[in-house]
């Protein structure tokens, strides 16, 4: 009979030993698991430098959390309203307008219970946690109108007051418009020794901005030509809100009847060669306008406006409205526009169109209807608006007027001295402040010399210029006391905020 072995090998020993060792860790991590505090894993925003396009930041946990514990004891400074929503371990907050410009915000969250603690009849309180981020820096860009920054687009900080001259002096700007990074723009100009407004090419220019904290900025007043005129005149311009495309009305040169829009998309193809221009086929047509989407142009066609697709056949529209002779904005979602409806007694409508069929008249005006922008912080659109003064001399007088759109209501904010329809207004991206110019028109043009003359896109010879800046409230927080406009120390026109 065979005597049984019951010696246990050395390696056996190890591995008992670590199964009890495991087996005892895990019984305490079972056993003291749920008295380790809760803690926020990830805020979203934590170190980001933010603009109107973000609407809401993400804080994960990592247990369960009793939510309003969470939302009670949440502090945001400088406050930020805004709706909570959960799913899981995941809290998102949303902003009910963007955060202001030019701010540092602090994130704090202390005292918050996790979602077992109390029905166990314990107090298992979050890990303390604090959180930052801040918002871009309040930055506008105009066409400089004193000597040493003559027709040069300039760029000014005014969250730290600085400037910066971005174009060279051999070109005349003469419209741009940012791309929606602020890390470069799109601007059309002439050669300072040719003064005619038909010969304008398109051009970027870098601003020297970084929209990300993860990339450095590209250096400043980098200057590449997109479009030349050497068959074609360039119009007018459009950028897609994305910044993929870029629209033109262009004209041929030696054949003036030939006129139509071109597009252009910004990016290079997977050989990195520049894509070039094409037409749209379509019928000709006068002023344009990207939709928010950025897959079609809202083009005015006969006595109403065409909607045309940039990613097909062009020649069948998407829509027609016969009634709207032009768009003068759209709101950021898409989902309404400021339309004018042309009368035949010369009056001119505006009205609010939806893409639910609605439409509804916001006022109407013996004069003109310069421009519109929809507030992304409430539900307001703001309008350069003029009025006849004068039907012998046919004299207009500008203004801007808030629309509150839900009620119809107006709100004057400004009267501007008559006989300046070439005023510029731009609505800042977080809704609290207007920009516009005053200019002043050159009375003896005799003196005028033809290398330096700046012009308005009606042809009158530009002396010098002022920009103002209004500052914003809701109309419904509106007081009794009148807002008034603070004259900026900077000489320029056609002033615009950077996104």
């Amino acid at each position: 009979m065979t005597k049984s072995n019951t010696f246990i090998q050395p390696l056996d020993r190890i591995a008992i030993a670590l199964i009890l060792l495991l087996s005892l860790l895990i019984g305490l991590v079972i056993w003291q698991g749920d008295a380790v505090k809760p803690r926020v894993r990830n805020f979203t925003w934590d170190n980001l430098k933010i603009g109107a396009e973000d609407t809401s930041f993400t804080l994960t946990f990592s247990r369960p959390m009793d939510t309003k514990s969470v939302e009670d004891n949440l502090k945001i400074d400088p406050p930020l309203a805004g709706k909570v929503s959960w799913a899981g371990r995941r809290m998102v907050y949303t902003l009910l307008t963007p955060a202001p410009y030019g701010t540092n915000y602090k994130v704090q969250l202390q005292g918050a219970r996790d979602k077992f603690s109390e029905r166990e009849g314990k107090n298992r309180t979050i890990q303390p946690f604090i959180g930052s981020f801040n918002t871009r820096n309040r930055v506008i860009l105009y066409i400089g109108a004193n000597p040493e920054e003559l027709g040069q687009l300039v760029l000014y900080n005014l969250s730290q007051g600085q400037k910066k001259v971005l174009t060279p002096k051999d070109l005349v700007v003469m419209d741009f418009e940012p791309f929606p990074d602020g890390e470069k723009i799109l601007f059309s100009a002439r050669t300072t020794n040719n003064q005619d407004l038909l010969s304008a090419q398109l051009y970027t220019v870098t601003t020297g901005i970084s929209s990300s904290a993860d990339k450095p900025a590209a250096a400043a007043s980098r200057v590449d030509l997109i479009l030349d005129n050497k068959d074609y005149q360039n119009l007018k311009f459009d950028l897609s809100p994305d910044g993929q495309t870029i629209v033109v009305q262009r004209g041929k040169k030696d054949n003036p009847g030939d006129f139509g829009l071109w597009y252009i998309p910004t990016t290079s193809n997977q050989k990195g060669e520049k894509l070039t221009p094409k037409r749209l086929e379509s019928q000709p047509g006068g002023d344009f306008t990207i939709t928010p989407d950025s897959k079609a142009v809202a083009v005015a066609q006969g006595q109403g406006t065409a909607i045309l697709t940039l990613q097909g056949d062009a020649s069948k529209p998407l829509d027609f409205l016969p009634q709207f002779g032009l768009v003068q904005a759209f709101s950021k979602d898409g989902s309404q526009a400021a339309m004018v409806k042309f009368n035949t007694d010369y009056t001119r409508d505006l009205f609010l169109v939806t893409n639910q069929g609605v439409q509804k008249q916001l006022l109407k005006t013996t004069g003109s209807i310069l421009s519109c922008q929809f507030d992304t912080a409430s539900p307001t659109l703001y309008c350069l608006l003029t009025q006849l003064v004068s039907k012998e001399q046919y004299i207009e007088q500008p203004y801007l007027v808030a629309i509150e759109l839900k009620t119809g209501q107006q709100k004057p904010l400004l009267v501007l001295p008559p006989a300046q329809r070439n005023v510029k207004m731009s609505l800042s991206p977080d809704g609290l402040g207007l920009l516009f110019d005053q200019l002043v028109a050159v009375t003896d043009t005799t003196a005028l010399s033809p290398a330096n003359t700046l012009k308005t896109d009606d042809g009158e010879a530009i002396a010098s210029s002022s920009l103002w800046l209004m500052p914003l409230l809701p109309i419904a927080d509106a007081t009794t006391n009148e807002i008034n406009p603070e004259q900026l120390p900077l000489v320029g026109f056609h002033p615009r905020w950077l996104p």
